[in-house]
């Protein structure tokens, strides 16, 4: 079996290729393992490597190295192919994938603790044919995400905080609402949106948490809808949702859905952004992907380690104190 390094050298704030090509010597050199690193050199370079290594045949573990957008290209190389398996070794601004793994996040970021682990398969979400491995968003999370990384080269900014300097300028300065067709399952629904994102992992934005119920390998997609309201309401409520809290939010603003697709349409363009990497179309379907991608990771590690269950009696107190204070009204349209 080979391992193979596919490096981003340009992920996060330092270039990390020398401490990820040192690893892979001490793989080799205390385990005997055939290991190689290869370097991207642009966009979409680590899906073509990761693909053309998949479709070889030969049992691979492939080890990505760089941020979100570069483990999202290798699952997008080499989903379905069952002899080959990815992972991770953090070296973005976000790492948000690897958050779903709680405390084991800090395993992955040595190659020592990867190389035996367990394989594992994760659910991929469908989106306009691109695959995503955590959350796939429209609307403000995705203009958002469509600039964050602008600020993200700025050395105070850490990625939590590159994130909130870019909420803050969406926010200021660009309208909530997008005038939006939107199919659940074939249910209509038109009207301004804020955003509509389906969520397979539980974490974007530096650490935001829309679903925290949801699993990356049940099967089950969860969909976030948003309406418009004033912007005095969104700053309120923001805080509640990017924790997690979106029971406690009024239920004639948000609704959480777990429908098998979802389509949006919409007479310009809509900002869409898969793993952190963004892109614009009129039109946006997510779906479960037909394939999974196998995974693995430390030994014992889960996706689902951060995963929350359902209501609890604390969510039904926040609920019940945040109905006693409910949000002003006539702030901005509200469907």
């Amino acid at each position: 079996m080979r391992h193979i390094f596919i490096i981003n050298p340009r992920a996060g704030k330092r270039d990390q290729t020398a401490r990820i090509y040192a690893m892979a010597d001490r793989l080799r050199e205390h385990h005997g393992l055939e290991c190689v690193c290869m370097l991207t050199d642009r966009p979409g370079s680590a899906a073509e490597l990761a693909r053309r290594l998949a479709a070889s045949g030969e049992p691979l573990r492939i080890y990505a190295c760089g941020g979100d957008g570069t483990a999202n290209e290798v699952a997008n190389g080499m989903a379905g192919f069952e002899n080959a398996a990815m992972t991770c070794i953090p070296a973005g601004t976000g790492n948000d994938l690897l958050k779903n793994f709680g405390a084991a996040m800090e395993q992955f970021r040595d190659a020592e603790n990867l190389w035996d682990g367990d394989i594992f398969p994760l659910d991929l979400i469908d989106c306009n044919g691109r695959l995503c491995l955590t959350i796939a968003c429209n609307g403000i999370d995705a203009q958002i995400a469509d600039s964050v990384h602008r600020y993200s080269s700025t050395p105070l900014l850490s990625g939590r905080g590159s994130y909130l300097c870019s909420v803050a300028v969406n926010f200021l300065l660009k309208d909530l609402g997008h005038l939006w067709t939107v199919e659940l399952d074939g249910e209509l629904l038109e009207g301004q949106f804020v955003l509509v994102s389906m969520c397979n992992g539980r974490y974007y934005g530096g650490g935001s948490t829309p679903v925290p119920e949801a699993r990356m390998d049940d099967g089950v997609l969860h969909t976030v809808l948003i309406k418009k309201v004033g912007k005095p309401t969104f700053a309120r409520l923001f805080p509640a949702y990017s924790a997690g809290e979106y029971r406690t939010l009024p239920a004639d603003l948000i609704r959480v859905s777990t429908a098998r697709e979802v389509r949006i349409r919409s007479a310009s363009d809509i900002v869409t952004c898969v793993d952190g990497e963004s892109f614009r179309s009129r039109e946006v379907v997510m779906r479960l992907a037909d394939r999974t991608v196998n995974f693995f990771g430390p030994k014992g590690c889960s996706p689902n380690a951060t995963a929350r269950g359902p209501a609890c009696t604390q969510d039904l107190q926040i609920l019940h104190n945040f109905c006693q204070n409910p949000p002003l009204q006539n702030e901005g349209s509200v469907l």
